[in-house]
């Protein structure tokens, strides 16, 4: 067997993913304030810029291949059920990790007492910058131009552009075959793209982890250490207990074979910190776990837009009370209630590499907190958000996953896991 054959197996893979992020530690340690702190932060940025590369065309090919493969699955009625009961449980387990977070930061109690004060400069960047509304989300929901929408890297309106035409090739049927089997071949071209990219995965872990180090040390992680842990706490509660128990006695499927299909996905989307570059990855683990491909092409790519536990429930619960808690600000039962609000029916703010920020900008608007309060605690938590980001995309992925087991088995859509030998980490 070759060396490449070899690096590409799951076990091998993840083993150099963790001695790339332990020796990125120690290169971001040893290099702070010298020429190699430039040198990662470099490898880091062409890793992330290669991903993101591929996120808009990944989505959109997914979504219209994934809709118009539900015809396979059976008629209109049984794809809109499908449709139905994915986003019921999306609702569900958002609604369940966004308790988890209240409790855990009431518990907690992060921020209480903590006196930070950030850059003037940084504060009055992130003041001028779009904060997250339900206006700005519905106005930025339908895009004046089909084409400055994939330009511009406008994630939310590239969903909806590919939910309008996978819908419409579903009506089609047959008249829409030759367009479908081009938009499936273009789907295999970037996954196989995105596949040679993960391969880099190494490389670039090394990168963005020395990176971390050697640009934050201890000055900012050691007095956010209440933040940390509150979200840490938070996310493996969500990913670590809540998946699992659904997973066991819903979805009838084994926790373990879960994470041992699914770990690879976990370990790249926690280092990568973008549920898009991971969604080949995802969609394979799923499969692993006996969902039928048709299911799991529709589910996990909408999934990796709209459904994130980890970004889009527990991390803004935490941090509003965080920031509230910083201020000496008391929240009463209707602004906990709006907080649970935003993160079941707020999760489409989510769509995009900013989706953290609108997320937690919509949380802190509906919660009613003054604007300088926002704009300053913003700033505060954006000093740590890629510490942050890694255990929130992991759990995001997770989700993303365990979803697609639970329809899949009400609708007997799921079979058996497979345990061959052991396959090439990507197959695209």
């Amino acid at each position: 067997m070759s060396f490449v054959q070899t690096y590409r197996k799951p076990k091998v893979f993840g083993f150099t993913v963790l001695g790339a992020l332990v020796l990125g530690a120690l290169a971001g340690w040893l290099g702070k304030g010298t020429w190699l702190a430039p040198v990662l932060a470099k490898i880091g940025s062409t890793f992330t810029a290669l991903l993101q590369l591929t996120v808009i065309p990944l989505v959109f090919t997914a979504i219209v291949v994934g809709i118009a493969s539900l015809r396979n699955l059976g008629g209109g009625r049984t794809a809109a059920r499908l449709g139905g009961k994915t986003f019921l449980w999306f609702a569900i387990t958002s609604f369940i990790a966004v308790l988890i977070g209240l409790a855990v930061a009431t518990v907690l109690k992060p921020g209480t007492g903590l006196q930070i004060e950030p850059a003037a400069g940084a504060v009055d960047k992130l003041a001028k910058r779009a904060s997250g509304s339900w206006q700005a989300l519905l106005d930025n929901l339908v895009p004046t131009n089909i084409f400055s929408a994939f330009t511009e890297g406008e994630v939310l309106q590239v969903v909806f552009i590919a939910v309008l035409v996978g819908f419409a090739a579903y009506a089609l049927g047959d008249k829409a075959a030759p367009f479908t089997n081009l938009v499936r071949s273009f789907f295999d071209i970037v996954q196989k793209v995105v596949g040679w990219i993960i391969l880099l995965a190494p490389i670039g872990i090394f990168g963005l982890i020395g990176n971390a180090v050697a640009s934050y040390g201890n000055s900012f992680v050691r007095p956010l250490f209440s933040l940390i842990l509150a979200v840490y706490l938070g996310t493996a509660l969500v990913l670590f207990v809540v998946y699992p128990v659904l997973l066991k006695f819903v979805g009838k499927t084994s926790p373990v074979e879960f994470f041992r299909k699914a770990g690879t996905a976990l370990q790249f989307a926690f280092v990568s910190r973008s549920s898009g570059a991971t969604l080949p990855l995802s969609r394979k683990a799923a499969t692993d776990l006996g969902v039928s491909q048709e299911y799991a092409n529709f589910a996990v790519p909408l999934g990796t837009t709209t459904k994130m536990d980890g970004c889009a429930a527990v991390y803004p619960a935490v941090a509003t009370i965080f920031i509230a808690n910083m201020f000496g600000i008391q929240l009463s039962v209707w602004q906990y209630a709006g907080i649970v609000l935003v993160a079941v029916f707020g999760a489409l703010a989510t769509a995009g590499t900013t989706g953290w920020y609108t997320m937690l900008t919509l949380t802190l608007s509906v919660v009613g907190l003054p604007p300088q309060v926002i704009a300053t605690g913003v700033a505060v938590v954006y000093a740590i958000d890629p510490i942050l980001d890694m255990m929130r995309t992991a759990t995001n992925v997770a989700g993303q996953i365990t979803v697609p087991v639970l329809v899949a088995r009400s609708e007997n859509l799921i079979s058996e896991p497979e345990t061959p030998a052991e396959k090439d980490l990507v197959t695209a």
